[in-house]
């Protein structure tokens, strides 16, 4: 029996998420409201669409403001045409900062597994 054959079977999963002075800003959850912002250019359609409700989501969008110091999502008071929210540049940068950290942590781990079956193995002590 190789090392670590009993073990291939297994899988590593790991969870990214940014933190301002121990606290939780943005992860994955608030990445997809933020995406959902921006495709669909409403709020209340990303919460719906997320299975959010809008308070929920606007509460999403003020903590990370308020713990970023910036604004990430421009509102536009309807009118003629409706209103409609837009994502700041700073929003964008974030995001695409993230799906970054994303596809490292997946090529990471993929290498991890790949290379390193034998860590998998409980120890013996």
């Amino acid at each position: 029996m190789r090392v670590g054959e009993d073990f291939k079977e297994l899988d590593i999963k790991a969870k990214i998420w940014l933190e301002k002075d121990g606290e939780p800003v943005f992860g994955l959850g608030r990445f997809l409201l933020l995406e959902k912002i921006e495709s669909s250019g409403s709020i209340s359609s990303a919460a719906r669409e997320l299975g959010y409700s809008y308070k929920k989501a606007w509460s999403f969008i003020n903590l990370m403001e308020k713990r970023f110091g910036f604004e990430l999502v421009s509102k536009k008071i309807g009118g003629r045409h409706g209103g409609g929210s837009v994502l700041t540049e700073k929003a964008k940068n974030i995001m695409n900062m993230y799906e970054e950290l994303l596809e490292k942590e997946k090529m990471f781990l993929k290498d991890y597994h790949r290379h390193t079956p034998h860590l998998l193995q409980p120890s013996k002590h």
